[in-house]
């Protein structure tokens, strides 16, 4: 554990409980999050995890610009649920995306779990496009990722993003169960 992670960690907790408040003020606090964790997973041979690290921060911004446009500079946005066929889509997506990446990781580098830090790179990239999209399944998504990275950061000695993550499953079903509220009243409420 080092200052940098102590860091990162304080970050992610505020940019996941402005998620679940549902505002749009949660990006800033993801993006310089997931810059120190690049660092971060980079130095513990994650690599997928690293490089997710530069996908979130592209797609956070891609994020904050679509909660922008609907609204969220003024007031928490609006979330929905998806359809079946997109949730089928969404989960064939993750696992085809963690096939791949695991076995490439596999096959052309030292990484110290490649198929179960694929699974939390293919799981993460699916949960934040539909975390962008203001879709309810997103939280689902991030339960599954979260409880596997916790294994995994425990194996690598990374505890205290471990404990970040152990809050992350207690926010994301916190997030779960609010948006699901506000998909069901179909309004979207004050943050």
């Amino acid at each position: 554990m080092n200052l940098l992670e102590i860091i990162a960690v304080a970050l992610g907790l505020a940019n996941v409980g402005l998620l679940v408040r549902r505002s749009i003020w949660n990006y800033p606090f993801g993006m310089a999050m997931v810059a120190l964790y690049f660092v971060i997973f980079r130095e513990a041979r994650l690599y997928g995890e690293a490089g997710l690290q530069v996908f979130f921060f592209v797609v956070q911004g891609w994020g904050w610009l679509l909660w922008a446009r609907a609204g969220g500079l003024a007031e928490s946005i609006t979330v929905a649920w998806m359809g079946w066929r997109a949730r089928l889509i969404a989960l064939a997506l993750a696992l085809v995306s963690s096939l791949g990446i695991g076995w490439a990781m596999a096959t052309y580098t030292l990484a110290a779990l490649p198929y179960a830090d694929a699974a939390i790179a293919g799981a993460s990239v699916v949960a934040q496009v539909l975390l962008g999209l203001r879709r309810v399944e997103n939280w689902l998504l991030w339960i599954a990722v979260d409880v596997l990275a916790i294994g995994v950061y425990v194996n690598r000695g990374l505890y205290l993003t471990a404990a970040l993550y152990c809050a992350f499953l207690g926010l994301a079903i916190a997030g779960l169960i609010a948006w699901a509220r506000a998909a069901r009243e179909g309004k979207a409420l004050a943050a």
